[in-house]
């Protein structure tokens, strides 16, 4: 081989990865300009504002840590990152350089920092370190791999988790059902795990009870900061017809309540399936009903004091119908709260719903960064951005 040659074909080999990350960056910075180009057209209230706060691929739940620097993000995939929390350009990493977790959607802190992951099947907690951070090379399994739920419950239907520290200090997690309705005679094996509910647990994995049933699969929940109860979002029964069964956001002030799935598919409609049982007494009905199968998801209580008075409530996301004649969602939700009580959800932030799928976006959930804006997650597009108040 002439040696001009070889020394051209080694410098073509050296530059094959430079073309590589550049074309990657190309293709980044074109799919940001097209998110840009769709967050003109979302829909808000006066004075309230939607930018893109930065790219992040299959992002689910979020978690804000206690110090307010960073945002821990769960995904649908086998990563989890960590993007700072300070807006201009947020830095995003992979957590813990990991690419093997397991549908890791469920992020959340506890109040002295530690961080847990909830998986599919797994809940991992990293220690906070004195310096700030978490010990990312050796997480402790609060739930060990393959132990969430009994081996009988196969499907991973309904298998993406969220988690959220209470004011009790302990775990809770959303288990949802893996059946669309389930067979009579898989109640009582799932009434036993929590499997159709929310467990709750200690920190360490220890006094694992199951704390709400009767719920059909909740992908967001929080706490009412006013008085500690906790609020859940419930996907309902598909294959009803297009406007049954409602969607709901229920109230948990205590163990023990039952929300009434399988014997009612959301709300006050009764399921096919159970429509001949007699359902348990003392069910407990949803606080707010919502559209069917808009697919309510993550939920936040606003703490802050940026926005005005009457944005101060719930805000939730709804991803968006898959199995409805015209699609609806695909938008944030607003929910009022007078003296404790909610009153009917209204549309916050819309547009990405265009009449007809795939949608222009599809939100995911909705947080509170310590400056009083709030982040939303988009898994379709692989982005997080910000929704800002300044009164323009």
């Amino acid at each position: 081989m002439p040696r001009k040659f070889w020394r051209w074909s080694m410098l073509a080999l050296l530059l094959l990865p430079l073309l590589a990350l550049a074309e990657k960056r190309t293709a980044r910075a074109d799919h940001a300009d097209d998110l840009r180009a769709v967050l003109a057209r979302i829909k808000l209230p006066p004075g309230f504002h939607i930018i893109l706060y930065a790219l992040v691929p299959e992002a689910r739940h979020l978690a804000i840590a206690p110090d307010g620097k960073t945002i821990i993000v769960g995904t649908s995939g086998d990563r989890v990152y960590k993007v700072s929390a300070t807006p201009g350009a947020p830095k995003v990493e992979v957590f813990a350089g990991r690419e093997n977790f397991v549908l890791p959607t469920g992020p959340c802190f506890a109040p002295d920092g530690a961080l847990f992951i909830a998986e599919f099947q797994r809940i991992l907690r990293f220690a906070p370190l004195p310096d700030g951070g978490w010990d990312e090379a050796h997480p402790r399994e609060v739930v060990a791999q393959g132990s969430l739920v009994p081996p009988e419950v196969k499907s991973h239907g309904h298998g993406m988790r969220v988690c959220r520290v209470g004011p009790d200090n302990r775990l809770y997690l959303a288990v949802g059902q893996p059946h669309n309705v389930p067979p009579k005679d898989r109640l009582a094996l799932y009434d036993r795990w929590g499997v159709g509910g929310i467990i709750r647990m200690n920190g360490d994995g220890g006094g694992r009870e199951v704390f709400a049933r009767g719920i059909r699969n909740s992908v967001g929940m929080d706490f009412n900061p006013a008085d500690g109860a906790l609020w859940f979002t419930d996907n309902q029964v598909d294959m009803m017809g297009d406007d049954i069964p409602p969607g709901e956001i229920n109230r948990a002030d205590r163990p023990g309540l039952n929300f009434g799935f399988p014997w009612y598919g959301g709300g006050h409609v009764r399921t096919r399936e159970y429509a001949s049982e007699t359902p348990p007494a003392g069910l407990v009905f949803p606080e707010v009903e919502e559209v069917a199968h808009a697919a309510d998801l993550g939920m936040v209580f606003y703490r802050g004091e940026k926005f005005p008075a009457e944005w101060r409530g719930i805000f939730s996301a709804q991803h968006g119908s898959w199995n409805r004649g015209v699609p609806v969602g695909a938008r944030v939700m607003f929910t009022p709260l007078r003296e404790g009580k909610a009153g009917p959800s209204i549309p916050f932030a819309e547009g990405w719903n265009a009449g007809v799928t795939p949608y222009l976006g599809r939100p995911v959930d909705v947080a509170e960064l310590p400056d009083g804006s709030l982040v939303v997650s988009d898994d379709q597009e692989g982005a997080l951005y910000r929704i800002v108040y300044d009164g323009k």
